[in-house]
């Protein structure tokens, strides 16, 4: 099965819709008071979940049309959208060389995985040209 670039997009759209999802979920979960319970109805949290859910309808439909080893590891990027987000939009969420160093493994990584997958392809079409 080989990975369809429109998989590829709907999975990197999704890290976005989800990524999104945790910053309001942060917001709004600052607003509840568990002494009352409609506090969890707040606008913020309420995005959150909606992000999450446009995130994952765009999820289930990348995975049924590409290769699970190509799209998951894209979703690790939401780990890169959500601490640079949470730095700049949290004050009290603060960046450091380790948080940093996690971001550049993170990114290597995912390339690396990438080019795996594509000299992978490219050895299956020259096997298949070979046996024709």
């Amino acid at each position: 099965m080989r990975t369809k670039k429109r998989a590829i997009l709907l999975v990197i759209l999704s890290t976005f819709f989800n990524s999104a999802g945790q910053i309001f979920w942060k917001y709004g979960v600052n607003k509840i008071d568990l002494t009352h319970l409609l506090t969890i109805l707040n606008f913020p949290f309420l995005l959150g979940i909606a992000s999450y859910s446009i995130g994952i309808s765009c999820l289930l439909p990348a995975l049924k049309r590409g290769e699970l080893s190509v799209l998951y590891p894209i979703v690790a990027t939401s780990f890169l959208w959500i601490t640079l987000l949470s730095y700049f939009l949290f004050p009290s969420d603060t960046m450091n060389g380790w948080k940093w160093a996690g971001i550049i493994i993170i990114l290597f990584s995912i390339s690396i995985l990438g080019y795996g997958g594509s000299k992978k392809r490219k050895h299956e079409e020259q096997a298949k040209r070979d046996t024709s």
